[in-house]
């Protein structure tokens, strides 16, 4: 059995997105236990509203919410009994074996921090998520929780992705790239150029610096970069995949000849919406944390929130942490050799 707390009240859309997506994930996963976290009042009312197995669901009562905008900090000291807190809580005292949430990212990461402790070796944890590319999928870390890093938190970002490709991937040399302006070894900022240096010092398949278009070919396996070109190129990704949507559906619509056209193509047409659809790469890693913590997109909608809950049942079930701390160890010992 595989259990999780759901954050069922996070998110810009709460239980009208969290419920449809967990009883989806419930159906779909038989060895899947769901503990809903949130108003016990309200998660109640909305669960009657839809079929579900109430054996597979429990509900944890939190009176209090923390609010997308809430700093951090504030949230930390003051929302305890928040039902993004119970649920990181219920991951540290064994309740669930990963916590779920769409909720405000700043004070996710900080209460992840708090509550479950980074592992040995890692100075701070990475938001990592899949990104669609050529033939597959691209790991990409860290994504807006880490601003201004040092090559050596890179490098440790590196560290993380490379084991997270080896088990979620089954990808034994996964190849690393260092996003950069340029290929060129002057191109970059000083910490870039540190992080390479560092790179090269290790047992990893490092293949040296990445440009943003690299990350979408299929070059690399992992790509590693700080939080802030990491948010960047991960907006940017998602809005350049509803602009091609949004102008491709207003061609096939121009004319009745480029509607009977569309109806011809449609299975091609949805084929490749669904390869290049934000929601199905919705789910970020909260990596280098001693318990497993998945972050929605705070505007998820069912679809999105339920990838995000199928990204927490494959950290589950490949021990992802438990791996990070094993493989560093390897690495560690092997860089010394």
């Amino acid at each position: 059995m595989i259990k999780l707390a759901i954050d069922a009240m996070g998110g810009d859309h709460g239980l009208a997105t969290t419920i449809p997506a967990s009883l989806k994930a419930l159906q779909e996963f038989p060895q899947l236990h769901l503990l809903l976290v949130g108003d016990e009042v309200s998660i109640a009312q909305k669960l009657s509203m839809l079929p579900h197995d109430a054996s597979r669901i429990s509900i944890l009562h939190a009176e209090q919410l923390v609010d997308m905008d809430e700093a951090p900090s504030k949230a930390l000291r003051g929302k305890r009994k928040s039902s993004m807190r119970i649920a990181i809580d219920a991951v540290n005292d064994g309740r669930a074996g990963a916590a779920v949430s769409a909720g405000n990212t700043g004070a996710l990461m900080a209460m992840a921090k708090f509550v479950l402790k980074t592992l040995p070796g890692i100075e701070r944890p990475a938001i990592c998520t899949m990104m669609p590319r050529i033939g597959g999928h691209t790991m990409m870390l860290d994504l807006g929780a880490n601003v201004g890093c040092s090559g050596e938190n890179l490098l440790q970002f590196a560290l993380m992705g490379h084991v997270l490709a080896q088990a979620v991937d089954g990808c034994e040399h996964p190849r690393i790239g260092l996003l950069n302006i340029g290929q060129e070894e002057m191109k970059g900022h000083a910490r870039i150029w540190e992080a390479d240096e560092l790179l090269r010092q290790w047992p990893l398949n490092y293949v040296g610096y990445v440009e943003g278009n690299e990350i979408f070919t299929g070059d690399c396996d992992v790509v590693v970069c700080d939080g802030f070109d990491g948010n960047i190129a991960l907006k940017a990704s998602e809005g350049v995949a509803k602009m091609i949507r949004h102008y491709m559906k207003s061609a096939f619509m121009r004319t009745w000849w480029t509607k009977a056209l569309g109806v011809v193509a449609s299975p091609v047409l949805k084929a490749f919406g669904n390869s290049i659809d934000p929601r199905r790469y919705n789910g970020a890693s909260l990596l280098g944390l001693r318990g497993i913590v998945v972050k929605s997109h705070g505007g998820a909608d069912a679809v999105a929130f339920e990838y995000a809950i199928r990204q927490a049942i494959l950290e589950v079930e490949k021990k992802v942490p438990t791996r990070i701390a094993d493989s560093l160890e390897q690495l560690m010992l092997q860089s010394i050799e």
